[in-house]
């Protein structure tokens, strides 16, 4: 009797279930949405670098197929975050509002049915329960009396004081005790028998009831089932013909890949088949041939004037009898010196890529495809733009003539401990004055507020807007 909690109780835990069910896609759904997201902005900061970067020709297209391929995933992603979330979680939703129904008092409505039926079910036969258990009592307490009355007796015999009234009384009433454990015995004999004639009828309501409840329960099981099946297909991807497409188009677009296309095209772009534009004698002028000294250069703020031949990335410059002239702007020079790290995580700063988009995208990690070169020579090593330390595209040539960099205030994004003696060490948090930008090896010049000065991995900090 009220063992049938348990069943009712699992009522209540199946609407939390639903809210469990659904609190899982959401977590999920979130998931997916996010990862879109870095997908897309990975993407676009990467192709970007990548177009503006030295890579050309048809190995570019490849390496930005996978550009295009994140893209694409990412749009499913998003797929997937709809399904979850527009048919998966509004169906769970609905249906826990439609099988669970809640009572003005508090509770479901379900779960008091179930429970005001196994109470009806159990009712009458818990009646004579009771009555089987007053009956026991009431016999176990009459041979209790019974043996107490008979242990009297007994020992009254063996008592030479004891007269034979007081014997008289105490063998009346071994003999009441005996008949009153006869009468009680018959009374829990019968209402034990009644309680056995009783049994099925009451068998038969409380498995009634309890089928009931098994039915609710199996209604909410099966549509799991149904549910989990769906949200199975929706984020299972590996039968989706898109899916299957997406990295079908980016196998084929490496294999396009072609080195001796590239190296062709780059033989008639920028080698010994490009147009030429050989020395032809040129006439004095006092402007043109003027030489700037070292101070004058970096006294000009447009930039600097060289004579020579004019030539741009993928442009030819044609022949030409007339010395062209050529301006390097000074944007250019300062996204050479750019302390940017394309790989930089942006999960360890804790920010996102969008917050840093902008300035990123200014600053690529290595010369852009369109920068122009200079064109004057020397056969002296020292005077030499394009001498060995430079020739390799890791330093800049104008770098002596370029603008000293401004003094940025930067915050640190992590600790660091300096390992040698012109190292700074800082915390997360700190922050310092950067004096010079990012050199080859990624490490920066920064002056602490305690005017300590010394080097520091450039991407542990960031600018502070």
């Amino acid at each position: 009797v009220g063992n049938y909690k348990r069943t009712v109780k699992r009522i209540d835990d199946g609407h939390r279930l639903c809210n469990d069910l659904m609190n899982c896609i959401h977590e999920r759904a979130r998931i997916e949405k996010v990862y879109a997201q870095q997908l897309t902005e990975w993407a676009k900061r990467w192709k970007q670098l990548v177009e503006k970067g030295p890579q050309y020709g048809t190995v570019e297209r490849a390496w930005c197929a996978f550009m295009s391929e994140a893209e694409k995933v990412s749009e499913l992603h998003l797929e997937v975050k709809g399904s979850l979330m527009n048919e998966d979680f509004e169906k769970i939703k609905n249906w826990q509002k439609e099988a669970f129904h809640k009572q003005m008092m508090g509770g479901f409505k379900e779960t008091k049915e179930a429970e005001d039926g196994f109470r009806k079910a159990q009712k009458p036969w818990a009646k004579k329960l009771k009555e089987v258990e007053a009956a026991k009592k009431a016999y176990h307490a009459a041979c209790k009396e019974e043996k107490l009355a008979i242990s009297r007796e007994t020992n009254s015999k063996a008592d030479p004081a004891l007269n034979p009234e007081q014997l008289k009384k105490l063998q009346d009433k071994v003999e009441r005790s005996k008949q009153d454990v006869l009468k009680t015995k018959e009374k829990y004999e019968k209402s034990l028998k009644e309680l056995d004639n009783a049994t099925p009828q009451y068998m038969e309501n409380m498995e009634q009831v309890f089928e009931q409840c098994q039915q609710f329960e199996e209604k909410r099981l099966r549509f799991f089932r149904e549910v989990l099946l769906e949200v199975q297909k929706h984020l299972d991807l590996s039968n989706a013909a898109s899916y299957k497409n997406i990295y079908r188009e980016l196998e084929q677009n490496i294999k396009t890949a072609d080195a001796v296309e590239d190296l062709r095209w780059f033989r008639a772009n920028q080698g010994p088949g490009m147009s030429m534009n050989w020395p032809q004698f040129e006439e004095w002028s006092a402007d043109l041939n003027r030489t700037l000294s070292r101070r004058e250069k970096k006294k000009a703020s447009d930039g600097v004037t060289l004579t020579g031949i004019n030539q741009t990335g993928d442009q030819v410059s044609q022949p030409n009898k007339h010395s062209s002239s050529l301006s390097v702007q000074s944007n250019t020079v300062q996204s050479v010196q750019s302390s940017y790290n394309p790989f930089e995580d942006e999960e360890d700063t804790g920010s996102t890529v969008s917050e840093k988009e902008d300035n990123k995208i200014k600053n690529v990690s290595s010369y852009e495809k369109n920068q122009s070169y200079p064109t004057d020579w020397s056969d002296e090593e020292s005077n030499n733009p394009f001498s060995s330390t430079d020739a390799n595209g890791d330093t800049n040539p104008f770098d002596e003539d370029a603008s000293p960099a401004m003094e940025v205030r930067v915050r640190a994004l992590y600790d660091y401990e300096g390992q040698e003696q012109d190292e700074l060490s800082f915390k997360a948090g700190d922050e310092l004055t950067k004096m010079e930008n990012e050199d080859e090896q990624g490490w920066c010049k920064g002056r602490l507020d305690n005017g300590q000065v010394g080097l520091y991995p450039a991407n542990y900090v960031e600018p502070i807007q």
